[in-house]
């Protein structure tokens, strides 16, 4: 095209070739620098969006700091210092970034953007690094170098370190023709200034993603602790807590999870209605360890709620529970058969019971029966006509059915009172001075009631001299005389004892005599 034997006009035409085909390489120029620029502005755009994810993070895992700080604070340690490493590069490159355009009119001018002096000015002395250069390098290598020691000995993180190893890496490279370049060299020198500017915007989205990856993998290996299934054990769960012989069981096995590091902040907690004080549980291994009495025999309630700390807020847990107290076996039941009997006249003590069920899910009735509170009866069988009674008694069970029986109980009369002088009864030898002040009394012997006797009358024979009544329980002045009367070795009786009991609605049978020798 550029022969010597060309014509003026061929020449003036491969002139305008020449210059038609400058023009076409300027404007392919000019649209990569301007697509440099755009994709540096997407970057921009999508670096915005992650910082503005990364600080919610944070700010979230400093809550749950706050709320569990037992399981998040060791998570919390690593990510605070991995965003400290993190700001600080970034803080590096966006100053850098401000220094190479601000000599620019316009830093959104893209076109314009086709020298790369500032770089190769600030960073290269010919073939080697000015102090600035390897300062760029010793930001790349703490950032990198920081994030692994960090990640080194957290298990499952073992590609997000390869990673960033790689995205960071500062090795050299060889170029297209096979020739080993130094990592600098090869990326930032003689490059225009819209490359070098996006490939630091490039170096930020790295680390903010970086940032991301580190912080979400390390949440979901806490999270997938908490869910191993070596962090779960057995539980049994019934809709009540005792079973009778005969009925189905229904219980249901669940999983519980066991964390020592999730406590509640909080615990309200009742006891059949009564609130229950820091001193009567503990919190151990994620458990709330109660230290109560067992209580009564009976159903016992345990009614409130577990209160965490979440995001800020209170979780409240409903907790909704029962256990049965029985009575201890310490002692046999032992009864004679033909023993069960009850006495015409006085109020009988009774214990009446349902093993397992509380009191006041049990219901005795008999004529004559009337509960004194809790298991206490007292049956009068003063009115029952015939010799038997029987006592029906019916326990009412959580489920709300309904168990009886009943016991049959002979009736008795209250025995036969025996006569006293002194406190002694029977035959007795005493001397005269000694029966004139003497008390009169009535006993009932052998009898398992403590019923004392109140005599009101009584009479009274010397041998010799007419029977004397006297009223009360001593001697008045005309038995004392008739007493005097008696000759030594007299036999003085003391006979129609007339006794009463307090409370004793019933006539007392006849009350048996007391002899007397004279000794003097």
């Amino acid at each position: 095209m550029a022969g010597g034997n060309l014509s003026p006009r061929q020449k003036m035409i491969n002139l305008m070739y020449l210059i038609f085909i400058a023009m076409l390489a300027l404007n392919m120029s000019k649209e990569v620098l301007s697509a440099f620029g755009l994709m540096n502005e997407k970057l921009t755009e999508s670096n915005e969006a992650t910082s503005l994810r990364n600080e919610s993070f944070v700010a979230s895992l400093d809550q749950k700091a706050i709320d569990q700080p037992e399981k998040y604070a060791p998570l919390k340690s690593k990510a605070d210092q991995i965003d400290a490493l993190a700001k600080k590069f970034d803080s590096y490159l966006e100053d850098l970034k401000t220094k190479m355009t601000e000599k620019l009119d316009d830093p959104t001018d893209y076109e314009i953007m086709d020298k790369g002096d500032y770089l190769d000015e600030n960073f290269f002395k010919g073939d080697k690094l000015k102090p600035e250069g390897q300062e760029f390098l010793n930001q790349i290598a703490s950032f990198r170098d920081g994030v692994t020691s960090l990640l080194a000995d957290e298990k499952g993180m073992e590609n997000v370190v390869k990673d960033v190893q790689a995205k960071f890496s500062t090795e050299d490279v060889r170029n297209r023709d096979n020739v080993k370049q130094s990592w600098l060299d090869y990326h930032y020198k003689g490059f225009p200034l819209v490359a070098s500017l996006t490939k630091m915007t490039q170096l930020q989205a790295d680390i903010k993603t970086t940032e991301s990856e580190v912080l979400a993998n390390m949440l979901q290996g806490t999270l997938s602790s908490e869910v191993s299934m070596t962090n779960y054990t057995t539980l049994m769960e019934t809709s009540k807590s005792a079973y009778f012989n005969g009925e189905q069981f229904d219980g249901q096995i669940v999983l519980g999870r066991k964390d020592a590091s999730t406590k509640p902040s909080r615990v309200e907690l009742t006891l059949d209605g009564r609130p229950l004080n820091e001193n009567q549980y503990s919190i151990e291994d994620g458990k709330v360890k109660l230290k109560i009495g067992t209580g009564g025999v009976g159903e016992h309630k345990i009614e409130g709620k577990l209160i965490f700390a979440q995001d800020g807020e209170e979780i409240e847990v409903p907790v909704k529970s029962s256990f049965a107290t029985v009575a201890k076996p310490n002692a046999a039941t032992i009864s004679a058969d033909k023993m069960n009997v009850v006495y015409r006249g006085v109020k009988n003590p009774m214990t009446i019971s349902f093993a397992g069920i509380p009191d006041n899910k049990v219901a005795a009735s008999a004529q004559g029966l009337s509960r004194a509170g809790g298991s206490k009866y007292v049956m009068d069988a003063t009115r029952v006509q015939g010799r038997e009674v029987t006592i029906n008694v019916t326990g009412t069970l959580p489920d709300g059915g309904k168990v009886s029986d009943n016991a049959k109980f002979r009736i008795k009369d209250l025995p036969k009172p025996t006569g006293t002088i002194r406190g002694e009864d029977g035959a007795i030898k005493m001397q005269r001075n000694s029966l004139e002040i003497s008390t009169i009394g009535a006993k009932f012997d052998d009898f398992d009631f403590e019923l004392p006797l109140r005599v009101t009358g009584f009479k009274f024979k010397v041998p010799g001299q007419p029977t004397i009544n006297v009223s009360g329980n001593k001697l008045d002045s005309r038995a004392k005389s008739a007493l005097r009367k008696a000759k030594r070795g007299s036999g003085v009786q003391i006979f129609d004892i007339q006794a009463k009991a307090s409370g004793v609605s019933v006539i007392l049978k006849k009350v048996s005599p007391v002899f007397v020798e004279l000794t003097n």
